[in-house]
């Protein structure tokens, strides 16, 4: 499961990267944020069951954030 945070860390770097080249410096940084999140995550030595309550405090935090931002800060577009 461990390693599985470290995957995680990999996708989240390529995403950063990829957004760092499209100038996209705000959302890079973000992803660089949670790339070392991941990688910090998978190399602590944790159970099982504290590694999946990791990740569902992580989802219930991001979907959170994305789901706020999306209709209180963008706003209506019409």
């Amino acid at each position: 499961m461990a390693r599985m945070f470290r995957v995680l860390g990999f996708f989240t770097l390529t995403i950063g990267l990829m957004a760092f080249a499209g100038d996209h410096i705000e959302m890079a940084l973000l992803f660089f944020l949670q790339t070392a999140f991941f990688v910090i995550l998978g190399y602590l030595k944790f159970t099982e069951r504290t590694y999946i309550l990791l990740f569902w405090a992580y989802m219930i935090v991001t979907f959170t954030g994305f789901s706020y931002w999306t209709v209180f800060i963008m706003g209506n577009p019409l």
